[in-house]
């Protein structure tokens, strides 16, 4: 079963969300969430998916950057991004600490902004603490397309999406990235926009 993606505008999208607890992590119900949430993030497909996307004020996400997904973008782009593949994995009540906060910047798109992209700066490297599925505290230390995500997922939780944090010039709908962007360097295209 897939769960909707609500999209920008629903109020969940612009709320902090809620710890989960001990117990609710134990719990069927959040084990089954899980399960959905993976499933509906690779249907949609994407990288990662926090709870308030689906409807839920719960601060949970879960990310996954398939070998599909990064072996289908050229070298050059693969290494531009520092981009590999991130097994799927559950971040629960997670803590954001910027490590390396050189802005990175990258077209970056959301599954509850559908159709639309836009270059997003973002710190070049994080540490997240938080529980994983079982509840377990783990820390993670990430740099590149990785530590992207993470700041994207983790502002779901916070109650914010990229388009707060994007240059407002360089939003397009996907097509017309397709079109006219992709595949050129960041700064090229900032230069041509007038950013």
């Amino acid at each position: 079963m897939l769960l909707k993606i609500v999209q920008a505008g629903e109020p969940v999208l612009r709320r902090a969300t809620r710890e989960v607890t001990p117990a609710e992590i134990a719990s069927p119900m959040v084990r089954l969430l899980i399960d959905l949430m993976r499933e509906t993030m690779r249907d949609a497909p994407g990288v990662g998916l926090a709870a308030p996307q689906i409807g839920e004020g719960l601060r949970l996400a879960v990310i996954e950057d398939r070998a599909a997904y990064v072996e289908g973008l050229p070298e050059e782009e693969r290494a531009r991004r520092a981009r590999r593949e991130i097994p799927f994995h559950v971040v629960i009540n997670p803590r954001l600490t910027v490590v390396d906060a050189t802005p990175v910047e990258f077209f970056e798109g959301c599954l509850s902004v559908d159709g639309w992209t836009a270059i997003v700066p973002r710190a070049a490297a994080v540490k997240v603490e938080a529980l994983d599925h079982q509840g377990a505290p783990v820390t993670i230390e990430a740099g590149g397309w990785y530590a992207r995500i993470l700041q994207h997922e983790i502002d779901h939780l916070d109650g914010r999406l990229y388009l707060d944090r994007m240059h407002t010039r360089s939003l397009c709908t996907h097509e017309n990235h397709g079109r006219h962007w992709a595949g050129r360097p960041v700064d090229e295209v900032k230069k041509l926009l007038g950013i």
